[in-house]
């Protein structure tokens, strides 16, 4: 990908911009596809359930005929288990991930690499299992023009869905391998309490390790279960043209994927949905 991006990015007014498909749960794969294409938005971001649900091969067909670019596949990982039989069928399901990332054009794949096993309390052994699983799947991904992106997380996810918890911590574990092969996931709502984010920021971007970055912003009081608290542009307290531009900084000129999970946004029509991303990113990112 480089310092710059996938083809087709740029300065400009949504030049940059995309939706990820998560964000507008609502909408159909062609939904989705028509409503960026009417704002100009040039960008979305894929996840596996829907995209095999509508068909691969199918998907990859109408985002070209549509015009635009896939700039993520979301996700592989959830690598910390330590049942040999889990751990198995785990990097057997990312391999499957690698071949649709490659077959959908995109050569981002977000890794979600997994919490605490059941029971246990071994943050080092299951960060352990973590590197390991990327050094198995890291010349897969390669063979196949994929490059794994490790995303870090809030550490309030620690425990249940992912072990790496800053932005530090992820560079460690991409360290080990080339930067084409692997980088990481700078999203804005994980990583924005963190003040060692700057520096680690101008490190990712030496590296060429910026393979995607997300937007979202952080709202209070969160909702029960935090997975759902993610904030529409502009309503929370994340400084995001601020951390925009430090990304920007590092190097990093590709999209800026806007990735939401929030009830109140699913239960709006879709197409407002989308229009209001774009004059909030106009408003409080660009």
């Amino acid at each position: 990908m480089g310092a710059h991006g996938p083809a087709g990015f740029d300065a400009g007014d949504l030049a940059r911009l995309s939706i990820n498909q998560q964000t507008v749960r609502q909408l159909s794969i062609p939904e989705l596809l028509r409503g960026c294409r009417a704002l100009g938005i040039p960008g979305v971001g894929l996840w596996r359930a829907p995209v095999q649900g509508f068909g691969v091969e199918r998907t990859a067909k109408a985002v070209r005929d549509a015009g635009l670019t896939i700039t993520s596949l979301c996700r592989g990982g959830f690598f910390t288990t330590p049942d040999p039989r889990q751990r198995a069928a785990a990097l057997d399901d990312n391999r499957a991930a690698i071949d649709e990332a490659a077959t959908l054009g995109t050569r981002t794949l977000a890794l979600v690499c997994g919490g605490l096993p059941a029971g246990s309390k071994d943050l080092a052994g299951a960060r352990e299992r973590v590197a390991d699983a990327l050094a198995q799947l890291a010349p897969y991904a390669a063979e196949r023009d994929v490059r794994l992106a490790v995303e870090p997380l809030h550490p309030m996810f620690a425990a249940d869905r992912c072990v790496v918890s800053t932005l530090a911590q992820a560079l460690d574990l991409a360290e080990h391998f080339p930067a084409e092969q692997v980088g990481v996931v700078v999203d804005a709502y994980h990583l924005w309490w963190d003040d060692q984010v700057p520096a680690q920021l101008v490190r990712a971007g030496a590296a060429d390790r910026i393979a995607a970055f997300q937007l979202a912003d952080w709202v209070t009081p969160l909702p029960e279960g935090c997975l759902l608290g993610r904030g529409q542009l502009g309503d929370g307290c994340v400084d995001l043209r601020g951390f925009r531009e430090r990304v920007d900084a590092a190097g990093y000129r590709g999209p800026v994927e806007i990735e939401i999970f929030n009830q109140t946004l699913w239960e709006r029509p879709g197409a407002e949905v989308l229009a209001e991303i774009a004059g909030r990113y106009r408003e409080h990112v660009r």
